[in-house]
C-alpha cells in the first residue's frame, strides 16, 4: 500500500476557470477502467512543458513538442493509459498525430493546437480506433469540476490518484492551481514525472511559463527515483489560462512571480512524493539530505547513487542497518576528491558514521528502531561547501518484483 499517502478528496481539487475535463472508459488495455482524458482550454491559455530526455523518446512526446513550437496556440490535452506509444516507429507518428487529428475534429479547431500523451505498454500499437472510439465520450464528460475523474484517468500501476490544489494572493487577485500526475514505477525522471499537468487561472508571459515549469520541475521530479529507469514518455505541462483580473505577469523579478513559482513548486513537490509514496510496492518512503556540498550537482551524484541502489533500498525494506551499503553508494557516486573523512551520516537524528567509519556514540538498537519507520531521512554532511540538494526514494520490496514481472499480463 502507499505509503502515508491519503486519496485525494474531489471536493478538495478546485476548478481552475479555462480548464475543462472530461475522461471516458474506451477499452485502450482492459475494460472497464477510465483510460482516456481530454482536457480542453481556453482560447488565449498558454501551454509550456518539459519532456523526457530518454533518447527513445514517445511518438507523443515529438508530437507535443512540435505542436507547442507552432505559434497557433493550444487547444486541448489528450492523454492515454494502456499504451505508451513508444518504440513504434513511423507508425507510432502517425498514430499520434490521427488521435490529434480526430479529437481536432471534435472540437473544431487544428490538429496542431492539439497535445497528445500516452503512458502504458512500451513497443506496442497505438489502439487508434479504440482512442478516436472514446474522444466523443470524454468530450461529452468535460466539465471543470472533473480533477478527481481525471487523476483516476491516467493511472497505470498506481495505487492512489495523485492530484492536488492551492491558491495564492497577488496584487489582492486570488489565483487557483491544481495539478494531476501519475507514475509508480518506471521512476527516474532527468527533467520531469511519467505524467503531470498543472493549471492555473493566472496570465503569465510565455517565456516565464517555460522557466516557471522548468523550475518547478528541477525542484520536484528532478529530485525523485523509484527504480532508476527514466521513461519514455515522460511530460510535465503548465497551463495558464489567464482567467483572472491579475495583470500578465511579464516580470521575473516582480514579487507576483515569485508568488507563483512557490506555489507551482509546492503543487509540483506534492506529486512528484505522492509519486514515490505510491512507488511500485513501496513500503517506506525516504528522504535523502546530502549538504555541505561544492555545488548542487555533487550533492544530487551523491544523493542519487544513494537513492537508487538497490542493496541500500532492500535493507531499508528489511529494516535492516546495513548502513554501510549507504557509505559504499557515497564512494561509488564519482566525486573524485570527496575526503570520506570529513563527511558525516545521519539516519534521522542518529550519528552513524564520522571520520571515515562507524561513530563511537552509534549502536545497532538506534539504527534498528529507525530504520522500522515508514517515514525516514538519510542526511549526508560532506563539510566541503555550502551546497545542499534534497531527494526522494522508497524501498524495494518482494511486491516490485512481482508488478514488474507480470506488468503485460
Amino acid at each position: 500500500m502507499p505509503v502515508n499517502l491519503t486519496p485525494p478528496a474531489a471536493a478538495q481539487l478546485l476548478p481552475v476557470a479555462g480548464v475543462s475535463l472530461g475522461v471516458t472508459e474506451a477499452g485502450i488495455k482492459r475494460e472497464n477502467r477510465k483510460d482516456l482524458l481530454v482536457m480542453q482550454l481556453c482560447a488565449g491559455a498558454r501551454v509550456a512543458g518539459v519532456f523526457t530526455q530518454n533518447r527513445f523518446c514517445a511518438a507523443p512526446v515529438i508530437v507535443a513538442r512540435e505542436h507547442l513550437a507552432q505559434a497557433d496556440g493550444i487547444r486541448a490535452l489528450v492523454i492515454n493509459t494502456g499504451n505508451a506509444n513508444a518504440g513504434t516507429g513511423e507508425q507510432g507518428m502517425q498514430d499520434a498525430r490521427a488521435t490529434c487529428a480526430a479529437l481536432a475534429g471534435l472540437l473544431d479547431c487544428k490538429a496542431t493546437g492539439i497535445l497528445p500523451f500516452s503512458t502504458g505498454v512500451i513497443m506496442e500499437p497505438l489502439p487508434v480506433a479504440k482512442i478516436a472510439a472514446g474522444l466523443p465520450g470524454a468530450v461529452a464528460n468535460m466539465r471543470a469540476d472533473n480533477w478527481y475523474d481525471a487523476a483516476q484517468a491516467i493511472m497505470t500501476t498506481d495505487i492512489v490518484a495523485k492530484a492536488v490544489s492551492r491558491q495564492v494572493h497577488i496584487g489582492g487577485v486570488q489565483i487557483t492551481i491544481t495539478g494531476i500526475a501519475k507514475g509508480s514505477g518506471m521512476i527516474h525522471p532527468n527533467m520531469a514525472t511519467m505524467l503531470g499537468y498543472i493549471a492555473t487561472d493566472a496570465a503569465i508571459a510565455q517565456p516565464l511559463l517555460q522557466q516557471m515549469v522548468g523550475e518547478a520541475a528541477n525542484c520536484s521530479f528532478n529530485c525523485i527515483t523509484v527504480d532508476g529507469d527514466t521513461s519514455t514518455n515522460d511530460a510535465l505541462m503548465l497551463i495558464a489560462t489567464g482567467q483572472t483580473a491579475l495583470p500578465e505577469i511579464r516580470d521575473a523579478a516582480g514579487a507576483g512571480f515569485a508568488t507563483l513559482q512557490a506555489a507551482v513548486t509546492e503543487v509540483a513537490v506534492y506529486l512528484a512524493q505522492a509519486i514515490v509514496r505510491d512507488g511500485e510496492g513501496a513500503t517506506k518512503f525516504i528522504t535523502v539530505q546530502v549538504e555541505g556540498g561544492r555545488n548542487e550537482a555533487e550533492c544530487k551524484q551523491i544523493g542519487y547513487a544513494i537513492a537508487r541502489s538497490p542493496l541500500v533500498k532492500t535493507a531499508f525494506f528489511a529494516s535492516d542497518p546495513n548502513l554501510g551499503r549507504i557509505l559504499a553508494a557515497i564512494g561509488y557516486a564519482g566525486v573524485d576528491d570527496l575526503d570520506v573523512a570529513a563527511l558525516r551520516l545521519y539516519l534521522d537524528e542518529v550519528l552513524v558514521a564520522e571520520n571515515g567509519g562507524r561513530a563511537a556514540s552509534y549502536r545497532e538498537e538506534d539504527g534498528q528502531r529507525v530504520m522500522q519507520q515508514s517515514d525516514i531521512t538519510i542526511r549526508v554532511v560532506l563539510n566541503r561547501g555550502a551546497a545542499k540538494a534534497t531527494l526522494w526514494t522508497c524501498d524495494f520490496s518482494y511486491d516490485y518484483v512481482k508488478i514488474n514481472a507480470s506488468y503485460r499480463s
